[in-house]
């Protein structure tokens, strides 16, 4: 594996990280990449999200906090200086595989330093019962981007107060509960966050490479369209019937415009890993009749787990339609 290294050493945008995984996959040999990176305290919410039902803008906005938005699914995030974000760049694509392979490379290291880490859940790892790490992928051509989290010593309060609705009461219990699943590896152990780092540099990496200027200009130009107001505020959909529910691939929330029982409009937002572009799946629903069968009829053509990560065919006519097939709405 190679560790990427850039010509400077200044602290950039989370924009900007991102941008730099996506050329890389666009621009470098098919071979695995890994960095590191921090940032000022920052918002990143995932692909599929409504930016208005995660991120406590007034508090983001006072307390001069960034936000962004990522082209990889899942849940909103707060990262500062404190928080290793980290990228590995992969040499092709495997759904099946991706998270699997590079994550069970993080928990080894977490092992090698005495801590009773493992992967769990859809994206994440634990230690001795706690979260410290979130992770999330996407797809860039035949290739894959998986990017995740590691609590060294992030300020949770500000964490919980940046992602919850502006409300005391609900803060107070994020921060309860956050408090009880979450924990820094500051907490595990004593280590220095540089050393930290060069655990992770040193084991997984055999060789480096250093970005040049004209590298960074590559980066700068990717990382405009991740600053458009277009990308970062996305959709705010506002239709006739909406459906929301948990499943194994995550939390999926679909907003329908109908007219005389025939959908004219379909959002789906939530925190769920796209594997395909989600306005090629979303499209197919269009000008059908909203009912089971119809819906069942399109997903036996285009099966559901080719275009979203771990969702089962079932479980998203059951959001739509209730466990029961039910009639016209």
């Amino acid at each position: 594996m190679i560790y990427v290294n850039y010509p400077y050493e200044s602290t950039e945008r989370l924009s900007f990280y991102l941008a730099t995984e996506e050329y890389l996959a666009r621009n470098y040999p098919a071979k695995e990449y890994f960095f590191m990176w921090q940032v000022k305290p920052t918002v990143i919410f995932g692909r599929n999200q409504l930016i208005d039902n995660e991120v406590n803008l007034d508090y983001v906005i006072k307390n001069r906090i960034e936000y962004y938005r990522r082209k990889s699914g899942g849940g909103c995030v707060y990262s500062d200086p404190s928080n290793i974000m980290f990228s590995f760049i992969t040499p092709s694509f495997n759904k099946d595989f991706v998270f699997d392979k590079y994550l069970e490379k993080v928990v080894t290291l977490l092992k090698q330093l005495g801590l009773n880490a493992y992967f769990s859940g859809r994206n994440d790892i634990l230690i001795d019962g706690y979260k410290v790490s979130g992770n999330a992928f996407y797809r860039v051509n035949d290739r894959s981007v998986v990017h995740g989290t590691m609590l060294y010593n992030t300020d949770l309060e500000a964490m919980v107060r940046a992602i919850t609705p502006d409300n005391e009461k609900l803060i107070s219990k994020g921060i309860d509960s956050v408090r009880s699943r979450v924990k820094n590896i500051r907490d595990h152990m004593d280590i220095d966050i540089e050393d930290f780092k060069n655990h992770f540099k040193d084991n997984l990496c055999e060789t480096s490479l250093t970005l040049t200027m004209e590298d960074v200009f590559g980066i700068r130009e990717i990382e405009k369209g991740y600053l458009s107001s277009d990308f970062i505020y996305g959709k705010n959909p506002n239709y006739t019937v909406k459906k929301k529910g948990k499943t194994e691939a995550g939390m999926i929330e679909i907003s329908l415009e109908l007219k005389n029982g025939i959908v004219k409009d379909i959002q789906m937002l939530g925190d769920y890993f796209l594997i395909e572009d989600a306005d090629e799946f979303l499209n197919l629903f269009k000008n059908i009749r909203f009912n089971r069968s119809d819906f069942e009829d399109v997903l036996n053509e285009n099966p559901i787990e080719d275009f979203i990560y771990n969702l089962q065919k079932q479980d998203f006519l059951d959001i739509l339609f209730g466990e029961k097939p039910n009639n016209l709405i």
